[in-house]
């Protein structure tokens, strides 16, 4: 295969984005990388990743998976995700370890809103889905619902009040998810507050 044809293969096969890492494993000398790039070929779409010049548009949320992959999309942008708010954010919600780089979040152009946790609460809630072709990471309803009371000095009380009452009647909840969740998480007592008013009128 000519280099043109290897990077191409590396950056379809990783869903339209690659290091150069990837395309240096696939065969492609980094010389070859930097001829392609200075061609117009591909282009830069965070430091030490490229895409294809043709693919003239790749979501945020797929670039944001593929440069920054320990993100989490979270709080407002879950709550949107969920139709539990129908607030569209003006910046991405993502959660990221604490003990993880920040090279790639400096380097991106997408406006985020950035959430550091402990390795320990990192995981928790995690879940993956497809939206749109695009696939990353995401906290799941219980997790957001929990977040957004741990984080609620930051939420817009409309936004919260809508939240909850949405869950509450989401035919999808989990609420013994919720519980366990709001354990680990310390919020306990002030989900079990609202929640039991909310499901009980």
């Amino acid at each position: 295969m000519s280099s043109k044809e290897i990077v191409t293969y590396a950056i379809e096969k990783n869903n339209g984005i690659a290091k150069v890492s990837d395309m240096v494993n696939d065969g492609a000398s980094r010389q070859d990388i930097k001829k392609l790039y200075a061609d117009g070929y591909i282009q830069r779409v965070s430091q030490g990743y490229y895409q294809l010049t043709s693919n003239t548009y790749l979501p945020d949320e797929q670039i944001i998976a593929s440069t920054i992959p320990k993100s989490v999309v979270c709080l407002e942008s879950a709550l949107f995700y969920y139709g539990y708010s129908d607030f569209t954010p003006r910046k991405i919600a993502i959660t990221i370890p604490r003990s993880s780089s920040r090279r790639a979040i400096k380097a991106t152009d997408i406006p985020l809103l950035v959430y550091y946790v402990s390795d320990e609460i990192y995981d928790i809630g995690k879940t993956i889905v497809t939206d749109n072709g695009v696939t990353f990471s995401i906290y799941d309803r219980e997790r957001t619902i929990c977040d957004i009371f741990k984080h609620r000095n930051k939420i817009d009380r409309e936004t919260f009040n809508k939240a909850v009452n949405a869950y509450a009647k989401d035919e999808d909840k989990d609420l013994h998810k919720l519980s366990e969740y709001a354990k680990r998480l310390r919020v306990y007592k002030k989900v079990t507050e609202i929640m039991e008013v909310l499901l009980n009128g």
